[in-house]
């Protein structure tokens, strides 16, 4: 077969949902929502781009499942059905095509800006290393009381997004947010149910599994993205990645998205090593692990460049399906070249400032694809070759002016 046939072939789930193919938009933040949370006209024209662009299943940006606890400036926020019609509209336009539309659900946990929330909330009261202390607040540790409503949040978020019409949802469990964080023993030093073993750090990930599958029944898909590892020193390990791999795979989970690194150490948008580039992919060596673990289909997101190296990766059976992120920023319709033959326009780079101790964060990155993917909502072309420092220094004074709205007694008494 040639790589497109490869790519153009169809995947069923094990709950038997059909995607048509075996391309995946990842997820990536678009900080496309209004100030009250609620998704915005931006939003409907940038997954309408996406899903005529060719993409078989589209995950979204993170959506947060708690407004006192946002991630980024802009975050869709879903705790109840205020925003309904928003999310139809949203919906509607994400799943033309016969594309699957799945909403990522997520809580900063520690990693949220300082300033942006009246609060950091975490697992444990982990502080981020030194030299990014100025950009992150030391988080309070959450009760187990805040445990336990913030699991139901999960579930509460996800029976909303499937009466909105979207196809699924994603939990997202990876680079370093709060699910991640309780997995780590890095930022979870707990002593009760929620930590002191892996098995323990486990426990909060499988409740949120099991309260969204409450909320919307066996047919409805429900994915996870997962790290490999963070990359840290005393962190989540590729042992302890698999072992919550197995578990998610036993509880029924349909999709699982492979994935690595966080802010501190953001494996995900690194310099790849000579094996690496070989294969393209960052995180297959770990796939063909989970492989060899469980049967449910896999996904590996970063580093695919060609519908070769795309392709080699689904015939070695090691994934099922290739997540694709960054060129879908600056070239929506790139699935549809890559599914007849043809190579992306744009080849991804690093964004860089030229000032180590920014470069180093993985919010820079962050940053530079929500500017393009802000240009596609507004029905601009992106710009593939701005300016990283530029990018930067916008979304600096934007996390500022939020931070002041936020803590301004007016905004507090009309939230």
């Amino acid at each position: 077969m040639t790589p497109s046939a490869v790519l153009a072939q169809s995947l069923t789930l094990p709950n038997g949902v059909v995607i048509k193919n075996r391309l995946v938009k990842s997820a990536m933040s678009e900080a496309l929502g209004n100030r009250e949370g609620a998704p915005t006209p931006e939003l409907v024209r940038l997954y309408q781009a996406w899903a005529n662009g060719g993409v078989g299943l589209c995950v979204t940006g993170n959506v947060m499942v708690d407004r006192r606890a946002r991630g980024e400036p802009g975050n869709v926020v879903i705790e109840d059905d205020r925003d309904l019609a928003a999310l139809q509209a949203w919906a509607h336009a994400g799943t033309r095509q016969g594309t699957q539309c799945w909403v990522q659900l997520n809580h900063p946990g520690r990693q949220a800006p300082r300033g942006l929330n009246r609060e950091t909330v975490a697992p444990s009261a982990i502080p981020f290393r030194a030299d990014m202390q100025a950009f992150f607040a030391t988080p309070r540790e959450l009760t187990d009381a805040e445990v336990h409503e913030l699991v139901q949040r999960y579930g509460k978020a996800a029976g909303f997004v499937k009466q909105a019409g979207f196809s699924g949802v994603q939990i997202h469990g990876a680079h370093g947010y709060l699910v991640s964080q309780f997995l780590s023993a890095h930022s979870n030093c707990r002593t009760d149910a929620w930590g002191g073993t892996s098995e323990k750090r486990r426990r909060f990930v499988l409740a949120v599994y099991r309260a969204i599958r409450l909320a919307v029944g066996p047919q409805f898909p429900v994915g996870i993205k997962l790290n490999s590892a963070d990359f840290q020193q005393g962190g989540f390990t590729p042992e302890e990645s698999l072992d919550t791999i197995r578990a998610l795979a036993a509880a029924g989970v349909d999709l699982i998205e492979i994935s690595g690194g966080t802010y501190e150490a953001p494996a995900m948008t690194g310099v790849m090593k000579e094996s690496t580039l070989q294969r393209e992919a960052y995180f297959l060596e770990f796939a063909e692990m989970a492989r060899a673990a469980v049967k449910t289909p896999l996904v590996v997101t970063g580093g695919f460049r060609t519908a070769k190296g795309m392709a080699q990766a689904i015939e070695s059976g090691a994934v099922d399906m290739v997540g694709l992120a960054r060129v879908l920023a600056v070239e929506p319709d790139a699935p549809h070249r890559l599914l007849t033959d043809k190579a992306p326009v744009h080849t991804v780079k690093p964004i860089t400032t030229g000032i180590k101790a920014i470069d180093k964060l993985g919010l820079l990155e962050v940053s530079w694809y929500t500017g393009q993917l802000k240009r596609i909502g507004r029905g601009e072309s992106p710009k593939p070759n701005e300016p990283g420092l530029w990018v930067f220094a916008k979304q600096a004074w934007h996390m500022l002016r939020a931070g002041k709205t936020k803590r301004s007694p007016t905004k507090l008494r009309a939230s």
